[in-house]
């Protein structure tokens, strides 16, 4: 592999992780909290919808980002109505809203655009262009460092930057502020957090309102900057895959992000090479193109046990009176 290629790779690693670290630092926020959410695939499908949607009619990519951010936000509410709220099972709140979400993104797309469930394709306005970093131009020349800069920092969409801004962001919040000292508290103890006068219903929808958000922006990431409009469960399983680099990372921000630049670097390579050879073997496209979900499966039965999470994690807050 020569540099040039191995520079490529590295850039699609970028573009394609970055909608897994946004859902996986809203799941971060989510869980942390005490609330699992299983949903964060459904989230980031309707905020895909939405998003294309909505820049398409109006023209406006920052419109069609917004409407994705209440769509998004609008199924976490739902899903803190359900489980915070009623105090329902968090994971079956959390699949009723894949399942929704699926079924829905194609019946509304097929109403409105009657294109197969999917909508017309976004042209310029309606979409995120590359952005190009200061004296990257000028720097391209440079042996090693200049295409390093130029190509692999340079030349990406605003959510990308945004995306990994959010890590180092999302670590100060949950280890230097008051909010996050009393989000993790509420995640492991919220009884104690209620003693101390603090509201751990208040606490919990906040968390839950921050997934929505991330979970929207991911959504109208894939949408408006990584593809040109929206096409039926475009996910592709995003949602699960963050919860699996969720919990290998063990619910820390940085972790994350290694964890998902992981499975961004394998769906890089699935892309780049149909086959690989490794030896005397071959492995063929489709067992790269899985390779992302195998690995799931992997970190979640292997995983699991030894990650823990939140000890007030999936238990719904019941306080003593």
């Amino acid at each position: 592999m020569d540099f040039t290629t191995a520079l490529q790779i590295l850039d699609s690693t970028v573009r394609l992780s970055t909608p897994l670290l946004l859902a996986c630092l809203a799941g971060l926020f989510s869980e942390r909290s005490g609330i699992f959410d299983i949903g964060l695939e459904g989230k980031m499908l309707m905020a895909a919808f939405i998003s294309a949607a909505f820049a398409f009619t109006t023209g406006s990519v920052w419109l069609g980002m917004l409407a994705a951010i209440v769509a998004s936000m609008a199924l976490s509410a739902l899903h803190g109505l359900a489980s915070i709220t009623f105090r329902g099972n968090q994971l079956i709140s959390g699949v009723a809203i894949n399942f929704l979400a699926a079924g829905l993104t194609v019946l509304i797309a097929q109403n409105w655009f009657g294109l197969g469930g999917r909508t017309p394709s976004l042209e310029t306005g309606a979409r995120f262009e590359s952005l190009t970093l200061p004296l990257a131009d000028s720097l391209a020349g440079v042996p090693v460092l200049g295409p390093i800069y130029a190509e692999l920092i340079s030349g990406h969409t605003l959510p990308v930057y945004f995306a990994f801004a959010c890590v180092p962001a999302t670590w100060w919040v949950l280890y230097r502020t008051r909010f996050g000292l009393r989000l993790r508290a509420v995640g492991e103890n919220p009884a104690a957090v209620d003693t101390a006068g603090v509201s751990v219903i208040g606490m919990r929808y906040a968390a839950v309102a921050i997934c929505g958000l991330l979970c929207g922006i991911a959504g109208a990431y894939l949408a408006t900057a990584l593809q040109a409009g929206f096409i039926k469960d475009m996910t592709a399983g995003r949602g699960y895959i963050a919860l699996a680099a969720l919990i290998f990372a063990k619910w820390r921000p940085w972790y994350a992000l290694v964890s998902c630049l992981l499975f961004g670097f394998l769906q890089a390579v699935a892309l780049r090479y149909q086959n690989i050879e490794l030896g005397p073997i071959t492995l063929p496209g489709q067992f790269m193109d899985a390779l992302p979900y195998i690995l799931t499966v992997v970190i979640l039965a292997g995983f699991v046990g030894r990650a823990i999470p939140p000890r007030a994690g999936g238990e719904p807050y019941v306080k003593e009176r």
